[in-house]
């Protein structure tokens, strides 16, 4: 099996299609955790995700991330029990109740597997499949979207595209091999995980290199401590770095962004594709 001679045109996810280079698509973070890195937490609280859901689709959200365990630098992880109780109410009540694709935030199979029942239609792993590999044979079982992010905790790497592009090669080629189509596959380089400083910069501006492997790319940087220690500033005050690497990821070929601020960074994709490609959106 071999990767897609060309990226795929389109995409569908839940009831909404995407299709590939027409505009920029954004992914609104919805944290139902008490200790995330940015201070947005919601906790188990359902109906706190749901109105947050709500103001986000307003404002322009084209898919809800759900997560239920900071991936923070340092933080504790929690366990399966907790993560189900936190993320699985959250993924039922929005899914019933807005027509907005629901992806989930998760690197364990069980999470995974309840949030697919519950309505999600993604599944976003920052691991990229490996911490649970049982979640190969999920996604070869399961119709879905799959999030698959490169991780260099365990592995720094010198060439850090060049080990981004080899990690997410190797895992897509594995899904491929499994039946899961191109079109179901996103890659993520991961910035934030394993990386340096200087090899997220290095990521952000060498994104275009992940072209290569003609799938759809998504882009988080949001509030994410590469700007804090460029800008000197703490998460909530992070939104002029976050724009300033969305832009630059357009530029360099994302196709979705990731972000904690939805209508904000609405308009600097609209704007950086108006100039990117040419395309003016509403």
């Amino acid at each position: 099996m071999d990767l897609p001679a060309k990226k795929p045109e389109e995409s569908l996810f839940g009831s909404k299609q995407f299709g590939w280079g027409e505009r920029t698509y954004i992914m609104g973070i919805v944290n139902v955790t008490a200790d995330s890195f940015s201070g947005d937490g919601l906790g188990a609280d359902p109906e706190a995700a749901l109105e947050q859901a709500r103001r986000f689709a307003l404002e322009g959200a084209d898919i809800l991330d759900i997560g239920g365990e900071s991936t923070r630098p340092g933080s504790q992880p929690v366990s399966t029990r907790e993560e189900l109780d936190r993320v699985i109410p959250a993924v039922r009540l929005i899914s019933r109740n807005l027509d907005i694709p629901v992806s989930v935030d998760t690197y364990r199979r069980e999470v995974a597997e309840e949030a697919l029942k519950a309505g999600a239609c993604i599944i976003n792993d920052v691991w990229g499949l490996k911490k649970d590999p049982s979640l190969f044979e999920l996604a070869a079982k399961k119709p879905a979207g799959w999030v698959i992010t490169s991780n260099q905790r365990e592995n720094p790497a010198e060439d850090i595209m060049a080990a981004v592009t080899r990690e997410l090669r190797e895992t897509a080629l594995r899904l491929l091999g499994l039946g899961v189509p191109a079109r179901n596959i996103i890659i993520d380089p991961g910035v934030g995980f394993g990386k340096t400083l200087e090899q997220n910069l290095e990521i952000v501006r060498r994104l275009s290199e992940l072209k290569t492997l003609n799938l759809p790319i998504l882009l988080g940087t949001s509030r994410k401590s590469l700007i804090g220690q460029v800008l000197d500033t703490p998460p909530g005050e992070r939104l002029e770095g976050t724009a300033a690497t969305v832009a630059l990821g357009i530029g360099g070929g994302a196709d979705i962004v990731r972000v904690h601020d939805v209508a904000y960074m609405k308009r600097v994709c609209r704007m950086s594709d108006a100039v990117v490609r040419g395309k003016i959106w509403k």
